[in-house]
C-alpha cells in the first residue's frame, strides 16, 4: 500500500508540475509578442525618429550627439548625423548593405555589419531595428525580473536568432513584461558568442500612448561605458525613394532632414 501510496503522489506531482509549464506558456505566439513589442518603439511602417545620445565614461557624462533616423519597409533606414561635430556625415542602411557618407567625400564607402557597430555611439543601436522582422523568436521561460531600482516584475524571457547576415548582433536575450509584452531588458551577442551589450528600457507616453522612450546601453566589453538613448521624438514620415540612393546622397547635402 505504501508504494501505491508513493506511485499516486509522483503522478500527481508530475502532472503538477506539467500543468505548471503549460500553463506558465504565453497564450500568443512567440511572433505575436514581438510584433506587440516593436509598437512600443515604433508604431509605423515608415518612421523618423530623433534621438538624443549621451555618452558615460565612469558614469560620467563624457559627451552628446544627436541624430535623425527614417526608417522605411525591407530593412532600410537611414541615419543623418546632427551633432555640429559630425555635421553631414549620414549612414544609410539598405538590407544587409552599409555606406557611411563623409561631407567632404562625393563617393559613398561600403562598410561592413561589424563596422557599423563601432564607433561611440553606434548606429546599429541607433537605427532601431525590430525584433519581429530581422530575428527569429523563441520562448524560454516565466519569470520575476529584479529591476535596476529594487522593483521586480514578471516577464517572459525569449531567445531571438538574427535572420540575416546583416542583423546589428547574432543573438538577443530578451525579457518583456508579462501581458502587455513591454520590453524590459536585453543582452546582445556578436556572431563570436561574446556578450557585447546589455539594454534596459524606460516606459513613458507619446502621443497618449505607452512607449519606450529611452534606452540604456551597457557595454560589456568595455565596462567604462555607458550609453543613454533618449527617443525625443518619433512621427510616421515616409521619405521619397532618392534618399535611399548612396548615388544621390554623395552629390546632395540634404541639410533638410
Amino acid at each position: 500500500m505504501c508504494n501505491v501510496s508513493n506511485f499516486k503522489q509522483a503522478v500527481g506531482l508530475l502532472i503538477s508540475i506539467l500543468a505548471f509549464n503549460v500553463s506558465a506558456q504565453p497564450e500568443k505566439s512567440v511572433e505575436e509578442i514581438l510584433l506587440r513589442a516593436d509598437q512600443y518603439r515604433l508604431d509605423s511602417a515608415a518612421a523618423k525618429v530623433v534621438s538624443e545620445v549621451q555618452l558615460y565614461e565612469n558614469d560620467e557624462l563624457d559627451k552628446t550627439r544627436h541624430y535623425t533616423v527614417y526608417t522605411r519597409p525591407e530593412r532600410e533606414s537611414l541615419v543623418v548625423f546632427k551633432s555640429k561635430v559630425e555635421a553631414g556625415q549620414k549612414m544609410l542602411m539598405l538590407g544587409d548593405n552599409y555606406w557611411l557618407l563623409m561631407p567632404k567625400s562625393r563617393r559613398p564607402i561600403r562598410i561592413t555589419p561589424m563596422q557599423k557597430l563601432l564607433g561611440e555611439a553606434s548606429v546599429g543601436d541607433i537605427s532601431t531595428l525590430t525584433w519581429s522582422a530581422d530575428y527569429q523568436g523563441k520562448w524560454v521561460q516565466s519569470l520575476e525580473l529584479k529591476l535596476p531600482m529594487s522593483e521586480s516584475v514578471m516577464v517572459n524571457q525569449l531567445e531571438l536568432t538574427a535572420k540575416t547576415s546583416g542583423a546589428s548582433y547574432q543573438r538577443i536575450e530578451l525579457w518583456l513584461e508579462k501581458g502587455s509584452d513591454f520590453p524590459i531588458r536585453a543582452t546582445m551577442y556578436l556572431r563570436s558568442g561574446k556578450l557585447a551589450k546589455e539594454a534596459w528600457f524606460t516606459k513613458g507616453e507619446r502621443n497618449a500612448r505607452t512607449s519606450v522612450v529611452a534606452m540604456t546601453l551597457h557595454d560589456r566589453i568595455q565596462p567604462s561605458k555607458k550609453t543613454v538613448i533618449n527617443y525625443q521624438e518619433i512621427s510616421p514620415v515616409a521619405l521619397e525613394a532618392k534618399y535611399y540612393n548612396p548615388a544621390y546622397l554623395s552629390r546632395n547635402t540634404v541639410s533638410g532632414l
